[in-house]
């Protein structure tokens, strides 16, 4: 049967390999290594930073800040979660694996939120970027792995560079999505106003969008989390190298406890940064005030009144 094969063959594998190895490699990899230089920074100052902090000072604080934003039930399970960890024995790996984290979020925020603000403000832009971020997040992440090799080497800072180009769409499009769905007579409210452009961006658009943005970052969060884990096959460290280890040595323990604690740690992220988009009455509201205010007396009485 005829296939367009037996009139065409197109060497992509060869094109792909001779542009990278034989071109972009020798002529950019310094290029590309000097950009570690501020990953390197903030990685190595948080992984420091937490690594030193005792592991109870740690968690008091954490289960606060989830407390404050996220609820009563939150913090208790951030006590209960993070002294599971401790007792497992995987402490370090588990404070390496959310400096990883926070350092890649880091780096999606500040590159993400602008190349959103440029895409709602320019469809032409939009236009362009929206192939790259296809692109982006239909590649599997293997596949980042092999030119971040090539191009900056092993360790946990490439690891880093591979999560940040993984992570990236989400908080690039609710950015575009969030600025885009601010109603239009508020934005021509502030311009009758008298508003510059960069006053409707910071004080009308961004609050307004801000669920969205929060939504985004979110969503950021927890790709960074599984490519980090992905990246302990380039040679970075944490949770993710536990469960690289138990799995080349058939030990279904070590990679067990190391999955256990990567989604402990991915629960309690997710819930700070989800309820981080909530307007604050909502975050300050707990399960105990919530469920007094559905079957208080007086709530009942107006009820049966009705």
């Amino acid at each position: 049967m005829f296939s367009p094969s037996d009139i065409l063959t197109i060497p992509l594998a060869d094109w792909v390999n001779s542009f990278v190895r034989d071109w972009l490699v020798p002529n950019f990899r310094p290029f590309f290594r000097s950009l570690q230089w501020p990953i390197t920074q903030v990685l190595n100052g948080l992984d420091g930073f937490l690594n030193a902090v005792p592991m109870i000072a740690f968690t008091l604080v954490l289960a606060l800040i989830a407390w404050r934003t996220a609820g009563r039930g939150v913090a208790i399970f951030t006590l209960i979660a993070l002294a599971f960890i401790d007792m497992i024995g995987l402490w370090p790996e588990t404070m390496t694996t959310l400096s990883m984290v926070v350092t890649a979020v880091l780096f999606c925020t500040v590159i993400g939120i602008p190349i959103g603000i440029a895409a709602a403000s320019s469809n032409r832009f939009q236009t362009v970027l929206r192939p790259i971020l296809d692109i982006m997040q239909t590649i599997p992440s293997f596949v980042y792995l092999v030119p971040i090799v090539m191009l900056f080497g092993v360790g946990m800072v490439p690891g880093i560079i591979a999560t940040i180009i993984f992570a990236l769409p989400p908080i690039v499009r609710l950015t575009n999505l969030g600025i885009r769905n601010v109603r239009g007579d508020l934005v021509e409210a502030a311009q009758s106003f008298g508003s510059t452009r960069w006053q409707m961006l910071w004080d009308v658009q961004f609050p307004l969008a801000l669920r969205t943005i929060m939504a985004g970052l979110n969503q950021t969060l927890m790709l960074a989390l599984s490519m980090v884990v992905i990246a302990a096959l380039i040679g970075a460290g944490g949770l993710g190298l536990t469960v690289f280890t138990g799995l080349g040595r058939l030990d279904v323990g070590n990679a067990t406890a190391g999955g256990v604690g990567i989604v402990l740690l991915a629960i309690i992220l997710d819930r700070i940064t989800q309820s981080l988009g909530e307007p604050a009455r909502m975050r300050k509201t707990s399960l105990r005030a919530t469920l007094a205010t559905l079957f208080s007396p007086k709530r009942s009485g107006r009820d049966g009144e009705a």
